[in-house]
């Protein structure tokens, strides 16, 4: 089963977090896709933007950073953090 871990974090503090499942037959990629659009949707928040320094921290770690700068809206975190659990 794959799992997401996402978190909304402002002044170092966790503000709110989510984990997204999914078992579903689709690649990895298009699962990654997903539990972000769920979180966005649960959080009412704008999807983020993959910048070049995003893809390749998440390809080195499983792990990476939106910042306010991968929002077109505004947002009231300093970040957004996802994290592969399991794959």
């Amino acid at each position: 089963m794959f799992r997401l871990w996402v978190k909304l974090i402002a002044d170092n503090h966790l503000l709110r977090d989510m984990v997204v499942e999914d078992d579903g037959p689709e690649n990895r990629t298009k699962k990654i896709k997903n539990a972000i659009d769920r979180a966005c949707t649960g959080f009412d928040l704008p999807r983020p933007i993959w910048l070049a320094s995003t893809v390749e921290e998440f390809r080195m770690h499983d792990k990476c950073r939106f910042t306010r700068d991968a929002f077109i809206e505004s947002v009231p975190f300093d970040y957004m953090e996802i994290q592969v659990l399991e794959s």
